[in-house]
Formats: structure tokens, sequence, C-alpha cells
């Protein structure tokens, strides 16, 4: 019997501050050691000639689970646990019921519970009506509280006018969680989308011209000046230009508690491949012209956008078929290829491995108060991948784990093949095979 339960032998360890010859002691789940040379344990892995990266920690995955097949906890974990995640945070609406109060919170668990594969933290939403019900889902450990700005296309899940947030925002801020926004203003999409079905133009590049970046920015400002004026934490999901990521800065640079992240689909495909993809890329905020996705890049590579997230909202294929591009679903898969399609591209981008972990995991536990996830670091859960930055393919509907294998990112350049993902030290992941019975993943609340 060795020192450890677990040792990983000899791999290049992806620190926060460096990359280092190691190996990495676990104990209880829990990184204890990481040195050359440690002595042995009860389970060795050789990690020689791979990179051991923190698991990816994405805040904005849509399961939509219960109630429909769009994806589930069994089918949406696993492909996570492919691509190298170990906590994906699941959002409250698209599932049936939505995650707005106590008891919908307790039929989000008991789906989760037994069937995922990997850690998940649960969002609770923050709709019309819903206010007295937060402290329902404070109290069950919901990460935060979701809101929509504009249409969510669910009934169940209409969006929040201004004083749902302004009154949202301040029971969020007395409750000490974080409220994220879907940042595009309703008046002018819903006005624009009204003018051009009538005027009956119905392509990709017609619903595009729907959503200008301006559609974004005026929410976003929006949303501030509210949580400015609540002392509420505000998070900004999927920015889509660097207008926006630039007022999150001044924000945060007069002392408002306010983040952003982004999500691939912005920084690896153009209006042009949205067009030529067709309804596979359909989401909002729209895909932006090549100017602007280069000057998302910018705001990424100053640190101004310190999350990358994948914002993975499958749907059915019937529902992505047809000729109406606003009668598609609204939403991308990617969430099996959120880090493999940023690590084809770090190096020319100037970025570097440890900066590649801290917008896939680092920055997201890090601020949503995951004390013991995002990072390889002794103290912290052993959630680490083993990645052979060697290798080098595209991706292929056929490696999709999805329930509905369809993704705009197909074809596309990956980097890394997970040789092997751990959630607290136990393999859920083996060459590109599910464990058997690696259905040992657990709710994550705050501070925990």
């Amino acid at each position: 019997m060795g020192c450890f339960d677990v040792l990983l032998r000899g791999g290049r360890v992806v620190c926060p501050d460096g990359v280092i010859d190691a190996d990495l002691g676990i104990t209880d789940g829990t990184i204890v050691e990481i040195a050359p040379e440690l002595p042995g344990a009860a389970v060795e892995i050789d990690a020689s000639g791979l990179h051991v990266l923190p698991g990816c920690v994405d805040p904005h995955v849509h399961l939509n689970d219960p109630g429909t097949d769009w994806e589930g906890f069994p089918s949406g974990t696993e492909a996570f646990a492919m691509g190298g995640g170990t906590c994906l945070f699941d959002m409250p609406l698209n599932a049936s019921p939505p995650t707005v109060d106590g008891a919908s919170f307790d039929l989000k668990l008991a789906a989760a519970q037994g069937r995922a594969h990997v850690d998940f933290c649960l969002w609770g939403g923050l709709v019309p009506g819903d206010v007295d019900r937060l402290d329902e889902l404070a109290e069950r450990g919901v990460v935060g509280f979701k809101a929509f700005m504009c249409t969510t296309g669910m009934e169940e899940f209409p969006a929040a006018d201004d004083l749902t947030l302004y009154e949202g925002m301040q029971r969020a801020a007395r409750l000490g969680l974080p409220v994220a926004v879907h940042a595009e203003s309703d008046a002018i999409t819903a006005g624009l989308t009204a003018r051009a079905r009538v005027e009956g133009r119905a392509s990709m590049g017609d619903y595009l011209a729907t959503r200008p970046p301006i559609v974004e920015v005026e929410a976003v400002t929006r949303a501030i000046l509210l949580a400015e004026e609540t002392g509420c934490a505000l998070h900004i999901v999927h920015v889509s230009t660097a207008a926006s990521a630039l007022l999150v800065a001044e924000a945060r640079g007069r002392g408002v508690d306010v983040s952003c992240e982004t999500c691939p689909q912005y920084l690896l495909l153009t209006d042009e491949d949205a067009e030529r993809i067709g309804a596979l890329a359909k989401c909002s905020p729209a895909i932006r012209p090549r100017p602007a996705v280069e000057e998302l890049w910018a705001e990424v590579q100053a640190g101004r956008i310190p999350i990358l997230a994948c914002d993975h909202s499958p749907a059915p294929p019937e529902l992505k078929q047809g000729d109406n591009a606003f009668a598609w679903w609204g939403g991308i898969s990617g969430l099996q290829t959120l880090r493999g399609t940023l690590l084809a591209v770090f190096e020319e981008r100037g970025l570097t491995l440890p900066q590649v972990a801290g917008l896939t995991a680092a920055a997201a536990a890090e601020r949503f108060s995951l004390r013991r996830k995002g990072r390889v670091a002794v103290g912290c859960a052993a959630d680490v991948v083993l990645v052979d930055l060697d290798h080098e393919a595209r991706v292929k509907v056929a490696d999709l784990r999805y329930r509905h294998p369809q993704s705009p990112f197909v074809g596309m350049p990956s980097r890394g093949r997970v040789v092997r993902t751990l959630v607290r030290g136990n393999s859920v992941i083996e060459d590109g095979r599910l464990v058997a019975d690696a259905t040992f993943g657990r709710i994550v609340r705050p501070n925990m």
C-alpha cells in the first residue's frame, strides 16, 4: 500500500503559475502533494508524455433535464467528461418544470443524482412573480439566479422586466448570490424580427440582422446600472461584442461587482460561417462578422473576458430543419468541444496553457465561489484531465456523445486527446471510453 490513494506519475502539470514536470498525489479525492518522484500509491497512473490540466468548469450549460429528451444528465455529462470537463452549471430553463422554486429544484436534483458522470452546480431562475421564491432556491444551494432580458421562447420562463430585475437583484444581494443575465434588448429584437417576418425575410442572414451588436450593448448597460444601484453581483453571459466587455471592465473599475463570459462560437465562427452552416449555428446573441470576432479576441487576450463557457443548448434535429431561420431552435451544441477547439488555436492567439486553464476552469470556479474546483493545486479537488497535446484532429459527428450528435463545430480543428478524466480522483473517462457505472457526480454548492 502506498502513501496516496491515486498517484499520477510523470506528467506535465499545468499549475496556475506555470507548467512543471511532477507527480500528483491524491488522497480522499483531494490533491495533497505535487512534486517529482513521489512515493507510490494504491493506484498509479502513468502520465508521462501527457499534460495534466484542471478539469473544465463550465458555468453555462443547458441539459434540459427533467421533462425533455433534448439532452439529459447522462449524455450531457458523458460528453462533457469526454472533452475534459469535471464540473458544469446547469441552467434553470428548457427543463419541465424550469427551476424557479424549491419544489422544481428538488425535481432537478433528483434527475441528476445517480445519473451524472461529473459534478454539477444548479442555477435558479429569476422570472416575473418569482422574487419571493429566491430564498427557497438559495437555501437549497443554487449557485445564483439566471434572468433573460429578452424573450426565451418558453412560456414557463418569461423574460424579466426591469422591475423584476431590480427587485430580484435587491433580494439576490441580500442572499449573497449573483444574478446572471442574458443581455439583449427585447424591444429592439422583437421589433426587428416582426418587421422581417412581415416582409417575408427568413434566411440566416435575415435572422442575424435582427440582433445587431447594439441589442447586447444596450441591455448590458441597463443590467450594470441595476446591479450598481442594488449592490448585486452581476454576471453577463455569452458576451459577443468587445463593447460589452469594455462596459464590464469600466464598471469593475468603479467598484461594480460584475463579470462576463464568452463562448467558442463567438471566437471561432463568423457571420459567413453561420450562413454557410445554417440552423446548427443559430444562437443568440448572434454570431458576428470577422472584425467583431477579432475585437472580441483582443478582449480575451487582455484578460477582460476571463471565462469561456459553452452555452450548450441542444435540441432534437427536427427543430433545426426547414427554410425559415426564425423557426429554427436557437441554440448551439458545444459541451464536448469547449477546450479542444480552444487548444487548437491558443498558441497562435498568444495564450499560454495556464491561461487556457484559467479561461476554461479557474476563473469560473473563483467567480462563483467554488473554493476546491478549477485548479491543479494542493488542497483542491482532484478534478484533473490527462491530455495528449500532440494529438490534432477535426471534430467528428461519430465522436460526439450528445443525445443528438450535431454541432456547428463539426469539421473544425481540435487539439489535445483526452486520455483520462478524473473527478475527485475517480476515473470517469479512460482512453475515449466511459468507465462503467461512473455515475458518482454530485452537487456542488457555493463555498464548498
